[in-house]
């Protein structure tokens, strides 16, 4: 049987990072949030997509990941675009400030997700990639699906 807390439920993802970055490494983190804030999450009421994470002093925070307010709180409702506390270990948050010090890399978020009843955020290490790096995906992208394209009619008499 599975266990509880194995269930997965994506709530946003961050597809313009895969096109946009190198991704190094991920880190599974938690994320303080508020009460009418997990509900919204819940909704999927979430845009990670101009968000970024950052570390100040020794710890992890997000920024601009918007949550949209839930409908049905009041005055309870918090900032939409506020900076938000990433839960993570502390050798993790020496390692990744360590890893930010060189040049050209950040954190950014992937997905938001349920994991059982915790919502969790992946975070990525990544670098830039250039135009040419991009236009290079594009055509491997490109040759796979014609590949596939050409498997799938021989397949088929």
């Amino acid at each position: 049987m599975a266990d509880k807390k194995d269930n997965i439920k994506i709530i946003a993802q961050n597809k313009k990072a895969r096109y946009e970055y190198f991704i190094l490494e991920t880190y599974e983190c938690g994320i303080e949030l508020f009460g009418t804030e997990v509900k919204s999450v819940r909704d999927g009421k979430v845009n990670i997509a101009e968000s970024y994470a950052t570390v100040n002093n020794f710890e992890v925070f997000i920024k601009q990941m918007n949550i949209s307010p839930f409908e049905k709180g009041n005055i309870f409702n918090r900032d939409p675009l506020r900076e938000r506390k990433l839960l993570m270990h502390k050798r993790e948050i020496l390692k990744l400030s360590q890893k930010l010090k060189e040049q050209g890399l950040s954190l950014v978020p992937l997905k938001v997700y349920l994991k059982g009843s915790l919502v969790k955020v992946e975070l990525a290490l990544v670098k830039g990639k250039k135009l040419y790096d991009k236009r290079e995906d594009m055509a491997k992208r490109d040759a796979k699906r014609s590949m596939d394209r050409a498997v799938k009619s021989r397949v088929r008499y």
